[in-house]
Parts: structure tokens; C-alpha cells; sequence
């Protein structure tokens, strides 16, 4: 299974959260709003998940868990075969 490099899982994550946090005090800001959901798209990519929501789950579980403990919980398959095989 081909994982991303913990540090920019990492990364990520802290940016999306400070994205969050910046977009709840300003909402009505447009351009604050498109980085927010910048940061969830490049978290959703890196960890393979179709919402942001799912995919900063993934990156707390993917950081906080034991690799092989991660691993174990997908199934230890890559996600182009686990795509590939719903087809």
C-alpha cells in the first residue's frame, strides 16, 4: 500500500485546521472560504477519501496509529486495487 510521508499528512492537517478556524471567524469571506476548501481537497487527495470530513479522520487515525495497525484496518491493500475491484 503506498502511504504518504507522515510529515506532510502532518502538514496538511495543520494547515486545514488553521484554514477552519480562520474561515468560522470570517465566513462570509470568499477567498478565506476557497483556501479552506483548497486545504480539505489536498487532505481528501493525500489520504484517498472523497469528503474532507473522512479524510481528516483518516489523516488523525493515519498519524496517531501504529502503521501496521493502520494497515490492518484497510485491509493492507493498495487503493488502486480496492478502486479496481468495485468496478
Amino acid at each position: 500500500m503506498l502511504l504518504p510521508a507522515r510529515t506532510e499528512v502532518a502538514r496538511q492537517l495543520r494547515r486545514y485546521r488553521a484554514w477552519e478556524r480562520v474561515m468560522l471567524a470570517s465566513p462570509a469571506d470568499r477567498a478565506v472560504r476557497a483556501t479552506f476548501e483548497d486545504s480539505g481537497y489536498t487532505l481528501c487527495v493525500l489520504m484517498g477519501k472523497r469528503c474532507a470530513r473522512e479524510a481528516v479522520d483518516a489523516a488523525e487515525r493515519y498519524l496517531c496509529a501504529p502503521l501496521t495497525a493502520y494497515l490492518q484496518e484497510h485491509g493492507g491493500r493498495p487503493l488502486a486495487a480496492t478502486a479496481k475491484a468495485g468496478r
